[in-house]
């Protein structure tokens, strides 16, 4: 039976991640791993045994990047033929000695250069080095090839287009490969966590043209977890509906995460074990893992499979479009998940640098991350000041800390055109968490001369997100592509002056569909009480969660100006006394003041809003260890 009827008749287990059990044994990831087929060949084989024995039934050759563009960078081009030879032998002497079944998939990575018309390579200049691989993955006897962790349409067809010429050729007769039978190709693509391709293909567009690119079993590998590709390949089995065509899904342990200076995943090999039916149930017909996957992934995964009643691939039905397209939908944001579930948030403000250095802002909101806060809310031009724009802050600490952001959206200064342009960018750069205010009039800024006008206000600016960007379309009703995923917050004051229309706001802002609000500054913990039962006698009830402002007090004179001139802020007499007759100790007093009141609203906060004040993130931290 060859690879392709085996598929027809069940599911087919692969390996794991190479690159991940390599560095494991301490290679580190300047080095070229392909080399390690002619200069440490046991550590390569080693890792193909564990795996064979973990119950891969298909495992990928250590060749991911041995092609003439990428191994130039190490010096390597002229024995790229040599490399990947010896990445098969080593795989194939591992199998005989196995004395088991494995089929040995030659693997083809990314040239890792960019080709026409996105880049300075040639189609023609391209397919030349992925022939040349191919071909010696080919002589040496591998029983397949894969091209995998492709994010380019344009690539990845003249990867197939090469890989068509060389196989169809007659070869010699690998394991279950008659004389002049043309190896299968596996084509495999990988997305980025809104489920489109780094050039912004979908799932169902890369299924259709890999399938007429002639892949004979069309992949999704890496990007995120199991769930991600799980979502992906359901579109794509809906976009190629032929009961004929194979899927292939090699999920990564999840989103990778520095820790402590390593990338770390967070899928266990028991999870994997779960999703590995779920796969098959899909429609895979070659499950496996990517990066982050170990052999104890794929026992567990072999575990699993062999534990769940078999099903046949031909009797999976095509997914009803319905379905396909209310699991389209990315996840909603880690704030969204933890609100909904119940769990206390804390989330804490941080404004942008004046100039260019990050250091300080990073090593706050380390500390801040690591004392348990759930998300950081990051300013955009507070009182007006010139700073680092929002978003690229936001970006940064997403990226170096790891920890979810809220992204400040004023609506001041930004016309229509703006706007739109600028929710479309903080998309791209993973910004899913949105707070719209109206912002700071210039007046009272650095460029008092600056524009001041706008084009909406906050509600109408949530409206455009919740009921345009988030279906799929913009202020005039044309399609964006896909639509967006924002999370939307809103403003709100829980003793404004004027409350009659505070609350007509605050019905104004649901309406147009806010998911959640956050206060001002409060000191009294029954101002939520009131306004929220002087809004529910009036609307019905209010089943937004609201996220209380506070703001720890370091000073009698602080605690002062706060009470006296600024509006909408009253600081009870009790609390001024403490903090004056604390001294030099005011600040500790602040931080206790805090925690007794955060202690009191927790019956209907469902979070707190921290606002530091001076950059005193270590007042901060010690209210977050307090409450948490």
């Amino acid at each position: 039976m060859n690879l392709l009827e085996q598929l027809s008749s069940g599911t087919i287990l692969a390996d794991g991640a190479m690159g991940t059990m390599l560095h494991a044994r301490g290679i580190g990831f300047d080095k070229c791993f392909d080399e390690l087929n002619l200069t440490n060949p046991a550590a390569v084989a080693e890792i193909h045994r564990e795996y064979i024995e973990a119950g891969a039934q298909l495992v990928i050759t250590n060749t991911f990047g041995a092609n003439r563009y990428k191994l130039s960078k190490h010096g390597l081009e002229e024995d790229a033929a040599e490399i990947n030879r010896a990445g098969v032998e080593l795989a194939k002497r591992v199998v005989a000695a196995s004395f088991r079944e494995v089929w040995i998939a030659g693997d083809v990575g990314p040239l890792g250069v960019r080709i026409a018309p996105f880049g300075r390579v040639k189609p023609e200049e391209a397919r030349a080095a992925f022939a040349e691989q191919i071909k010696a993955l080919t002589e040496a006897g591998a029983d397949l090839i894969v091209i995998e962790t492709m994010s380019d349409l344009y690539e990845i067809q003249e990867a197939i287009r090469a890989a068509k010429s060389v196989v169809g050729a007659g070869l010699a007769p690998a394991q279950g490969r008659p004389q002049g039978l043309p190896l299968p190709v596996v084509a495999s693509v990988t997305f980025t966590r809104d489920d489109r391709t780094l050039l912004g293909d979908d799932p169902a567009k890369v299924a259709q043209t890999l399938a007429q690119a002639g892949a004979d079993v069309i992949g999704v590998n890496c990007s995120g977890g199991p769930s991600q590709l799980l979502r992906i390949l359901k579109q794509m089995r809906h976009a190629v509906p032929d009961r004929s065509a194979k899927f292939w899904v090699k999920p990564n342990a999840g989103w990778p995460e520095q820790v402590g200076g390593r990338i770390m995943y967070p899928a266990d090999p028991e999870y994997f074990g779960e999703y590995a039916i779920s796969l098959r149930e899909a429609g895979a017909n070659i499950v496996g893992g990517c990066c982050g996957t170990t052999p104890q992934h794929i026992a567990a995964m072999k575990k699993a499979l062999d534990t769940a009643p078999a099903i046949s691939v031909s009797d999976i039905s095509t997914l009803p479009v319905d379905e396909v397209s209310a699991d389209e939908a990315e996840q909603p944001t880690q704030l969204a998940q933890k609100l909904a579930s119940g769990k206390f948030c804390i989330s804490v403000e941080m404004d942008p640098p004046r100039g260019l250095s990050t250091h300080k802002l990073l090593a706050g909101a380390s500390l801040l991350y690591d004392s348990g806060a759930d998300v950081i809310n990051v300013a955009d031009s507070p009182m007006a000041r010139m700073r680092m724009s929002a978003w690229a802050v936001c970006d940064v600490v997403q990226r170096k800390i790891g920890v979810e952001t809220t992204l400040h959206f004023p609506t001041r200064g930004r016309n229509l055109l703006r706007v739109q342009g600028d929710l479309l960018a903080a998309h791209a750069i993973g910004l899913r968490n949105i707070f719209v205010v109206m912002g700071d009039p210039t007046s009272i800024g650095d460029y008092p001369e600056a524009m001041d006008n706008y084009d909406l206000v906050p509600s109408g600016l949530i409206k455009l997100i919740k009921q345009g960007f988030n279906m799929g379309v913009d202020h005039s009703g044309t399609s964006i592509g896909q639509p967006t995923n924002f999370f939307v917050g809103a403003a709100l004051n829980l003793c404004p002056q004027d409350v009659d229309t505070e609350l007509k706001n605050l019905h104004r802002k649901i309406k147009a569909g806010a998911d959640f609000f956050i206060t001002q500054p409060i000191y009294r913990p029954d101002d939520g009480p009131k306004l929220i039962a002087a809004y529910e006698a009036r609307h019905g009830k209010l089943h937004q969660p609201i996220l209380a402002g506070i703001l720890p007090l370091v000073s009698a004179k602080h605690a002062n100006f706060l009470h006296h001139e600024v509006p909408g802020i009253f600081i009870p007499d009790e609390a001024r006394k403490r903090i004056e007759s604390a001294g030099e100790g005011a600040a500790h007093v602040g931080v206790e003041l805090a925690v007794e009141l955060i202690e009191k609203i927790k019956h209907w906060a469902a979070g707190i809003y921290i606002m530091p004040q001076f950059h005193r993130f270590d007042l901060v931290s010690e209210i977050i260890e307090a409450v948490v």
